[in-house]
């Protein structure tokens, strides 16, 4: 006898399917914003980068705030939270855009992956959750990973790499208090990390500043635009299916940041990155999957 599939399970079905497709072309956008970020930070300040990235984003932004009201950018949820996640991240993009001057995009990536361990050890004492055995084990196996893929010693311990590790941990904090900051429509929040951005960068960019040729004004500005091109594709992404399945698809950024920066700059991964990304994306996942776990049972305790 044929089963016949309901309409709305197919329809749901379909829509995740999409919703992975969108996902995966969200993370590899983001991967060549990553590629057109250290190609053109060899010739430009990270000021200026920043700026001119900054700026051409807001325009394409323009329409969407305007869509929604522009009352809504100044009637803000605890601008004081709202105030310390614009400093978490301008301070995280200008680390990204420093630290991938001076190391590969493989080994910048696996830094920045291990932001979800940052927020689910700093939950107890910031959102006032629970955190179990079972994830306390993975926080301490993904910092086990972080520590191999830095090689702690007198060599690898470089400011770039220190750079990274602050970097990830401001991009920790800007998740941290997205949790806490629901009520902010998503183009409010996007809106002040463009202009925290950008007043940092109008500052640092007059004093090393090159006249960009054409082609790299271009690429500058592009660079604003495919990030936020990015971030609709994985919003949009995460209204198609259940976080769930999309969410663990972030993790191909590494594999985007292996391919392009052999292709392209020519690196090879060192075997420890390997090992410690590894670990990270093991324990990242297990975290994901174990609070996804506990908010199907209504707790937040294991």
């Amino acid at each position: 006898m044929a089963v016949e599939i309901a309409p709305a399970t197919s329809a749901a079905s379909n829509a995740a399917r999409t919703g992975v497709l969108v996902m995966l072309l969200g993370m590899l956008m983001f991967s060549l914003n990553d590629v057109m970020g250290k190609w053109l930070v060899a010739t430009y300040s990270v000021g200026q980068v920043v700026l001119i990235r900054s700026l051409a984003a807001a325009i394409l932004l323009v329409p969407f705030l305007w869509l929604n009201g522009p009352k809504k950018l100044l009637a803000l949820e605890r601008p004081g939270l709202q105030l310390a996640r614009v400093a978490a991240s301008t301070a995280e993009v200008f680390a990204f855009y420093f630290a991938v001057v001076y190391l590969p995009l493989a080994d910048v990536m696996t830094y920045w992956l291990a932001a979800p361990i940052y927020v689910a050890a700093a939950s107890p004492l910031l959102l006032k959750e629970h955190v179990g055995w079972r994830r306390w084990t993975a926080i301490a196996i993904g910092f086990v990973g972080v520590l191999i893929a830095l090689e702690p010693s007198s060599e690898a311990f470089t400011l770039p790499a220190l750079i990274s590790i602050l970097g990830s941990m401001c991009f920790a904090i800007m998740m941290v208090s997205g949790r806490s900051l629901r009520g902010t429509p998503d183009t409010t929040l996007a809106f002040w990390q463009l202009v925290g951005a950008a007043l940092v960068g109008l500052l640092w960019a007059p004093f090393d500043w090159t006249p960009p040729k054409p082609l790299d004004t271009a690429l500058l500005c592009l660079l604003g635009v495919v990030a936020m091109i990015a971030h609709v594709l994985v919003n949009r992404a995460l209204k198609l299916a259940d976080a769930a399945t999309v969410a663990p698809l972030q993790y191909t950024l590494l594999f985007w940041a292996i391919i392009f920066g052999w292709l392209i700059f020519g690196d090879t991964p060192r075997l420890s990155m390997v090992l410690g990304a590894g670990l990270i994306v093991a324990s990242g996942l297990f975290i994901f999957f174990r609070e996804q776990q506990l908010k199907r049972q209504g707790r937040l305790t294991a």
